[in-house]
């Protein structure tokens, strides 16, 4: 069985955590989490840029110049690719650039870097996460107990506006609630700060 260390905001340890091995004990896929990675940022991608051929772009209806005898090189259009204001070559047009990937592979990449973040000790367990006020110094120092010094993604189970609105404000600091987690967030941060119930709540969604 697989256990974690509970802490408390003061980065004291209150106790300690029982893990299921089918979400935190998986082997390291990297094969999968990169192609399950290149799907998520390529559904991000609006596919909406458009420029214009040599014909699409208005003008240009005319031979600019006879072909022979002006000693100039020969042109056909002034909307050709190599004039001013001409046509783009292989101009980029509007498109899908979305990637299907089916819901078990997106679970098991998100188990296998959720394991590979536990096993490189990258996960850091709070009893809970609760500010008085939204105030960017009181996350800061909560981070600071916690050995949490550089990108962080802090995982609560529900709405917390208080550590939402305070933790805007840290660089490279993102805040999620555990129905929403995703793999990318994941990869990119150093630390994930999980509170127990959403990480009680994430071994019974993906167990």
């Amino acid at each position: 069985m697989l256990k974690v260390d509970i802490f408390d905001m003061k980065g004291n340890k209150s106790g300690s955590l029982d893990l299921n091995a089918e979400v935190f004990g998986k082997e390291y896929n990297e094969a999968l989490i990169h192609q399950v990675l290149v799907a998520q940022l390529a559904n991000k991608r609006q596919g909406t840029k458009s420029t214009l051929t040599r014909a699409e772009v208005r003008g240009g209806g005319i031979k600019p110049w006879r072909q022979k005898g002006t000693g100039r090189a020969r042109q056909g259009s002034i909307r050709s690719p190599q004039w001013t204001k001409g046509g783009v070559v292989f101009a980029p047009k509007p498109r899908d650039f979305s990637k299907k990937v089916n819901k078990k592979m997106k679970d098991a990449a998100l188990c296998s870097a959720l394991s590979k973040k536990l096993s490189d000790g990258g996960i850091v367990v709070v009893k809970d996460l609760k500010l008085k006020e939204a105030k960017t110094k009181q996350i800061a120092e909560v981070l600071e107990n916690l050995k949490v010094l550089s990108s962080a993604l802090i995982v609560l189970n529900g709405e917390n506006l208080n550590v939402i609105r305070a933790s805007k404000n840290i660089p490279k600091v993102l805040t999620t609630d555990v129905k929403l987690i995703n793999l990318y967030d994941l990869v990119k941060s150093d630390k994930c700060v999980i509170t127990v119930d959403a990480i009680k709540s994430l071994m019974e969604a993906y167990a």
